[in-house]
C-alpha cells in the first residue's frame, strides 16, 4: 500500500454546487492519499453522486476546486488517470452491445482517432474480463447479464483502462453474494497496487473491513477519518438518522 506521497490521489477543496436554488454540496473538503479506499457514506440525496460528477467534471461548481493527482480533472482524464464504474440504472441496458464491447470502451483513452484496438487494447480486455471472472460471458449482450455481472462488467471497463484512481458508485448495490466478493478482492488487490478508490455505499457494515478511510457525507462533510473515528453513533445519527445496536435497530437508507 503506497501512502507515503504528498499530493493527494482525490482533493476536493471549498467545493460547493447548487442545483438551480437546491443546494447539493456545500463547502466540501476532501482529500484522499494513494493507494487507499475510502468509503463516501451517506443517505440518497445527501450529494454522493454530485460529489462523483463534480470530480469527473460533469458538474461545474460554483466555487472551490478539484485535482486529482495534482492535475484539473481535464487533464487527469486526458491522461488516463481517473476511471469511474457507474450506478446500473444509470445505463442503458437495451442497448446491443457485447460485455466485451463495454470493457474495449475503457481502452479508448489508448487509442488512436479510428478507434482500432491493437494487441495490447485486446491483451488488457481479456485480462481484465479475467480478473472479473467474465470470460464466459465476453459475447453475451450486456443487458442479459444479472444485476451483479453488469456490475462486474463496468468493473472489468475500469480496469481495462489502466486508471489510477477510481470512483466507483454504489458498487455493491443489488449484487449477488459472488459478484459481491469477486468486487471486493479486486479492490484489494487494486489498492495493493496503489490503486486509490472512492466508493460510494450505503452498507455501512462492510466499511470497517474495506476502507482505510471513510467520509460521511450530508451535503457537507459531517465526518471524516478512519472508520472507526468515522462510524461513531452520534455521527450516524446526525448524518443517517440511525440508532446504534445498543440504541435499537439500525435503519439503512
Amino acid at each position: 500500500m503506497n501512502t507515503g506521497q504528498d499530493t493527494a490521489a482525490i482533493e476536493v477543496t471549498g467545493t460547493t454546487v447548487h442545483y438551480g436554488e437546491v443546494l447539493a454540496l456545500d463547502h466540501v473538503d476532501l482529500d484522499v492519499p494513494p493507494g487507499l479506499i475510502c468509503g463516501l457514506l451517506g443517505t440518497n440525496g445527501s450529494g454522493k453522486s454530485t460529489l462523483f460528477k463534480t470530480v469527473l467534471g460533469l458538474v461545474r461548481p460554483d466555487h472551490g476546486r478539484v485535482r486529482i493527482m495534482g492535475r484539473t480533472h481535464t487533464a487527469a482524464r486526458r491522461a488516463g488517470l481517473l476511471a469511474y464504474v457507474p450506478q446500473s440504472e444509470q445505463v442503458d441496458w437495451a442497448f446491443p452491445v457485447r460485455v466485451r464491447d463495454v470493457v474495449m470502451m475503457g481502452r479508448y483513452g489508448h487509442m488512436g482517432t479510428r478507434r482500432r484496438p491493437r494487441p495490447t487494447d485486446r491483451e488488457a480486455v481479456d485480462q481484465a474480463l479475467h480478473r472479473t471472472g467474465l470470460t464466459d460471458l465476453a459475447d453475451r449482450q450486456i443487458g442479459a447479464l444479472s444485476g451483479g455481472q453488469r456490475k462486474r462488467a463496468f468493473l472489468a471497463r475500469a480496469l481495462a483502462q489502466q486508471a489510477q484512481v477510481l470512483l466507483l458508485d454504489e458498487p455493491f448495490a443489488g449484487v449477488d453474494k459472488h459478484s459481491e466478493s469477486t468486487i471486493i478482492e479486486l479492490l484489494r488487490t487494486l489498492r495493493e497496487q496503489g490503486h486509490t478508490l472512492l466508493v460510494s455505499t450505503h452498507d455501512l457494515a462492510q466499511v470497517p473491513a474495506l476502507c482505510d478511510r471513510a467520509v460521511l457525507l450530508q451535503r457537507r462533510v459531517v465526518a471524516r477519518g478512519t472508520p472507526d473515528q468515522v462510524l461513531r453513533p452520534e455521527l450516524l445519527m446526525e448524518a443517517f438518522g440511525v440508532h446504534t445496536p445498543e440504541e435499537g435497530p439500525v435503519w439503512m437508507p
